[in-house]
């Protein structure tokens, strides 16, 4: 299992007394950049692995949701690259549409202008100075993490060859008939004032009010009611259901619409639900999607009367008001009519609002840019089923046909003017011409181009490929897509993962943009709720590094990576994994001082002892059940099997049995110094993908090598030895059994206690002295009296309490804890002996009292154990 790798050993620099994580990571990553390791050669023979970092907006910083992502990624590559992979952990950023114009536009603000006192040039001019002064601050606070990122590669969503990408694909789908302009109803944000997609609407439950009012007169009067009564202005009809009896004397009748002087008809269509409310719907086709179905199906006039900021249009008494103004307004109007028939308040109901600046979403309708998902949604729902890409964990499955098997025809047109430019022309005489990035705009006076920007997911959904040059068919495309893996949350796998499918498929003959979808949790507080700024509990990753490690936060983070669940975290959490890496640290330092090493070939079986072939089985083990977690994406069961092996069976089991060998000296010592290093050296290198500078610290030290970034993954050399294991399962046994007691005693930890073993007969004889170390168990000696004999595992350890503990005292104490636990016993075998009780008891209550009487049992058990093992006098 010694490394393989050419490197040359050198002698082993001396560790500091302690790590301190400060002066040691800066310089680390450093040295691994100017080193090239995070770079992938396309041109190399080695087989591939990419990954994307699903790109993070330029406004960013690294919260705690990135670290997560990001340790994931970072984890499996590193893995990758010291299996022999051409590895690719691709960086880059996204221009994020309108949260980047929405900084700026807010900086202009505050010298008293807006964009439109700049133009558009100027004003984009502005937005990429803010870029790159101010932008992609996250790329130095991944470093501060540590992510083996090519650098080289690095991209952006609008740097030239990226706008290339964008500008191929919208042609080829205008081409072929996928991309349209329409007038349809759109939310729109008055705020951002722009169009989003439904993806980007955060729906909440808001108060607000129902208001049922009579539109028509005398016998042709109906009931409709509403939360958004000030769209009743828009309105072109009213629907009914044509088999209602109630209405079908009105189905086709003209009836006044109140505050106009307008007639509107009543329409007969089968999407009214007649047991709904009244039966009877207002219907305001501009401002509604249902609506606009029902105003295309009846040829209805669509009246638009809210303008971009949601301000009423229509002359009269309401223009001018704001939408919420004018609610009020008319309801008031409506009221004084005598026409309000019943008003709720409040009305909790489901509302629409922007994912980004939180402004309640207004349908509009709206000439927009759309592309016909239906055949490309397909092929990516198709893509899963055929077993072409894998999404982990597999029942987020369903989760993900929901969706791609109901999607609706994605509007893609913004109206910002940062972002890629739609590359339509429109001529003097009604001509449309859409230009790909190799064709001449038109040209001459009339002609201009469409003013509106592709939203943002149009661009990252090109992710995969136009990082690696498409459209054009490098080197890099060639070796590295599609890429083996995607790291992302599921709470973008409608937002990105679909878009990624669907594009990738499309432009590049079938093939998916990569093998597996693994889908992780969010990050959470250690109560498990939701991080906001609201609850005052948002953490900036950046201080518990600068307070522990980026190391901690890593080993943290990872190891509460359950595949596709939340993921809570706490300070005490990361600060447990600072003393993790202290624990790595001061063992390995006193490892080093006591003769370990990679120098040499292994020593034969027959040369170690018990002790020595039980960790390398145990090393062996470690190995094949980390190799197989990674291949299930299982990040949380890795650290936990690494933490076990390393804190419980190397440091506190191996090193400890070992020490009498070490102190002792000679050939045994030598031998077991040549196991602890080959231990540490694999140990090292299964920990190193999570928690890289700890381990490269310690591993150059250890071997003398150059890093452990480009050493060789270790492989399971297939070696075990049950037998051994077996006897230090023995050894561990009597250990914990006697620790125990003592603790049940009172004693201190470092208390020394006469003792005396007899072992004669058993396996545990060869590893007397290791025990008395562990236990603090003096030679019998003269005058020995035992108090206390306690037998396990075949053999019995005698101690002699006197004069250490007060035997009456303790006797009354564990005679009183005995009585309690068989009064438990007996009312949890009274109640589950009881089928009456058993009849009428939820099955959750059952399984309560089950436990307890398990529980009772355990306990009379253990203390009669411990009185036994007492003095009678």
């Amino acid at each position: 299992m010694t490394e393989n790798s050419s490197q040359q050993p050198a002698s082993n620099p001396e560790l500091p007394t302690t790590y301190a994580p400060a002066d040691v990571e800066g310089k680390l990553y450093e040295r691994w950049v100017e080193r090239g390791y995070f770079e992938a050669d396309e041109h190399s023979d080695k087989p591939p692995y990419s990954i994307v970092i699903p790109p993070p907006n330029v406004t960013g910083s690294l919260h705690l949701g990135h670290a997560f992502e990001h340790t994931l990624i970072d984890a499996l590559v590193r893995r990758k690259r010291m299996q022999g992979f051409e590895a690719l952990y691709q960086p880059g950023m996204d221009h994020a549409g309108i949260a980047t114009q929405n900084v700026v536009e807010r900086e202009l603000g505050k010298e008293g202008k807006s964009r439109h006192d700049l133009g558009r040039e100027a004003f984009v001019e502005r937005v990429w100075q803010w870029k790159n002064e101010s932008g992609g601050q996250i790329s130095g606070q991944m470093r501060r993490l540590g992510e083996g990122v090519a650098w080289s590669r690095e991209r952006f969503t609008m740097d030239e060859g990226l706008s290339k990408a964008v500008q191929t694909v919208f042609k080829q789908m205008y081409d072929d008939g996928l991309i349209y302009r329409a007038e349809r109803i759109i939310n729109w944000c008055p705020r951002c004032l722009t169009a989003i997609s439904d993806i980007e609407v955060e729906y909440q439950e808001d108060d607000g009010e129902l208001v049922s009012m009579t539109y028509g007169e005398g016998d042709e009067t109906i009931v409709v009611a509403t939360t958004r009564a000030e769209t009743m202005l828009g309105d072109t009809a009213v629907a009914v259901h044509p088999d209602d009896e109630r209405y079908r004397h009105l189905i086709g009748k003209q009836i006044k619409l109140p505050l106009t002087d307008r007639t509107i008809p009543v329409v007969a269509d089968h999407h009214v639900d007649p047991e709904f409310g009244t039966g009877a719907v207002k219907v305001t086709p501009a401002h509604d999607p249902n609506d606009f179905e029902i105003g295309n199906r009846h040829d209805l006039p669509f009246i638009t009367v809210l303008d971009e900021r949601a301000v009423i249009t229509v002359p009269g008494p309401f223009e001018g008001l704001d939408r919420l103004e004018a609610r009020s307004a008319i309801v008031a109007a409506l009221r004084a009519e005598g026409r309000i028939v019943a008003e709720k308040r409040p009305y909790v109901h489901s509302v629409g609002h922007c994912s980004r600046c939180k402004t309640t979403i207004e349908p509009r309708l709206s000439l927009q840019w759309w592309v016909k998902v239906a055949p490309l949604a397909e092929a990516a729902g198709d893509a899963v089923r055929d077993g072409k890409v894998k999404i982990h964990p597999q029942e987020m499955e369903k989760r993900y046909f929901d969706w791609v098997d109901n999607l609706h025809d994605w509007c893609i047109s913004r109206q910002l003017w940062w972002g890629h430019r739609i590359p339509v022309w429109y001529g003097p005489n009604g001509e449309v011409v859409c230009v790909g990035p190799d064709d001449e705009a038109p040209t001459g006076e009339g002609w201009t181009q469409d003013s509106d920007v592709l939203d943002t997911w149009f661009s990252s959904g090109l992710w995969p490929f136009s990082t690696l040059g498409w459209p054009e068919r490098t080197d890099s495309l060639a070796k590295f897509y599609p890429n083996s893996v995607l790291v992302t949350g599921y709470d973008i796998l409608f937002f990105w993962v679909a878009r990624m499918m669907m594009f990738g498929l499309y432009v590049n003959d079938g093939v998916p943009p990569f093998g597996t979808i693994v889908l992780h949790g969010m990050v959470r507080d250690e109560h498990g709720k939701k991080m906001s700024k609201s609850f005052g509990n948002v953490v900036n990753p950046l201080d518990w590094m600068d307070k522990y490690g980026s190391d901690a936060l890593r080993f943290t983070l990872a190891r509460g990576a359950n595949p596709g669940t939340d993921v809570p975290i706490g300070e005490d959490w990361v600060q447990g994994s600072a003393k993790f890496s202290n624990k790595i640290w001061n063992a390995t330092r006193f490892a080093l001082m006591n003769g370990a090493t990679i120098e040499g070939e292994l020593p034969s079986a027959e040369e170690m002892s018990v002790t020595d072939r039980w960790i390398l089985s145990r090393l062996n083990k470690t190995v094949a059940d980390v190799d197989a977690f990674y291949d299930d994406f299982q990040f949380a069961k890795i650290s936990e099997a690494l933490r076990h092996f390393a804190w419980d069976e190397v440091f506190d089991w191996y090193v400890e049995l070992s020490k009498t060998t070490f102190f002792a000296g000679g050939r045994p010592a030598e031998v077991s110094g040549r196991v602890l290093g080959e231990v540490l050296d694999v140990m090292l290198r299964l920990l190193h993908p999570i928690v890289p500078f700890v381990t490269e610290a310690l591993w150059t030290a250890l071997t003398g090598r150059e890093s452990i970034v480009i050493a060789e993954w270790p492989a399971d050399s297939g070696f075990r030895d049950d037998a051994a294991e077996k006897e230090i399962e023995l050894v561990q046994q009597v250990v914990t059994e006697v620790r125990r007691f003592r603790n049940d005693q009172g004693l201190q930890p470092g208390q020394k206690v006469p003792a005396e073993l007899t072992l004669t007969g058993t396996a545990l004889a060869p590893h007397e002295a290791a025990m008395r170390q562990l236990l603090r168990l003096q030679p019998a000696g003269d005058g020995f009296h035992a108090t206390a004999s306690l037998p396990v595992a075949g053999a019995t350890v005698a101690l002699d309490l006197s004069g250490t503990i007060d035997v009456a005292a303790e006797r009354k104490r564990l005679t009183k804890d005995l009585e309690a636990a068989q009064k438990e016993k007996a009312q949890a075998t009274g109640k589950l002996g009881n089928e009456a009780f058993l009849a009428k008891a939820p099955d959750n209550v059952v399984d309560k009292i089950r436990g307890r009487l398990a529980k009772a049992e355990a306990d009379i058990e253990r203390i009669g154990a411990q009185l036994a093992a007492l003095p009678q006098s």
